[in-house]
């Protein structure tokens, strides 16, 4: 079943209309009839299952059949605080980011961050990196779709950090996986949790301590040496599976 996201000023009592970029998507390339069914969610935890009415000009007439909440969202608030990587790896680390299910991605710069962008360059790529976490939220079936913000420095993100719950930030020098299970094990449905992962050259220790200072907790990731790629989905990874219902 395909899946679609619309405002809520697209939503009616009996029926949706979606348009935009996604008529021409269905009647173009997915070659949708009337009488099939889709799923459409409204981005704020809300899904409606529907059948395609009309397929017009601009727009794309859907009934509702049923509604409810959506069944595909943690229990728990995650947001990871990603280190710019080198190359396309941010397009990478969203689009698996969002299908574990985080709910906000803010891309970091920090002291061996190499990726230098100026303000346009900027613009352009978080309307790209927006644009993979909405396709990879519909792939997924997500009842929201998260918003990857603007790049922050280390500071700007270790003070909005401040707003959660908790915020871990995996290092190398970190020994044990005692505190790395106590840290996962802390979080809990209805809690908002940071996740803080370095560039690919990882975290000053002046920039460990400042996380330390604003109340993050440095954790082990085991004994091997993981790619900024690699760190934060696994930490997603374990915080799904300790999470999901």
């Amino acid at each position: 079943m395909f899946h679609f996201f619309v405002k809520q000023d697209q939503i009616e009592e009996e029926r949706i209309c979606i348009t935009g970029a996604d008529v021409n998507h269905m009647k173009n390339v997915l070659r949708m009839k009337q009488g099939e069914e889709i799923l459409i969610s409204d981005g704020e935890g809300k899904d409606y299952y529907c059948k395609v009415h009309k397929l017009e000009k601009d727009q794309v007439i859907a009934s509702i059949i049923s509604k409810g909440s959506s069944e595909t969202e943690l229990p728990a608030k995650l947001v990871l605080f990603q280190g710019l990587p080198k190359g396309d790896k941010m397009e990478f680390i969203i689009q698996k980011a969002v299908e574990l299910g985080v709910w906000e991605i803010v891309p970091v710069s920090t002291k061996y961050t190499v990726v230098k962008l100026d303000g346009k360059k900027e613009e352009n790529r978080l309307k790209r990196w927006n644009a993979i976490a909405e396709s990879a939220a519909k792939q997924s079936k997500r009842g929201l779709i998260p918003k990857v913000r603007e790049i922050m420095t280390l500071d700007q993100a270790l003070s909005y950090s401040q707003t959660f719950d908790m915020a871990i930030i995996p290092y190398e020098e970190a020994r044990g996986m005692e505190t790395a299970k106590q840290a996962v094990s802390a979080v809990k449905p209805g809690m908002k949790a940071g996740i803080f992962i370095g560039p690919e050259g990882g975290f000053a220790k002046e920039e460990i301590k400042a996380a330390v200072d604003h109340g993050a907790m440095p954790v082990s990731l085991g004994k091997r040496i993981l790619r900024t790629e690699t760190a934060g989905l696994a930490v997603l990874s374990v915080l799904m599976f300790a999470l999901e219902e």
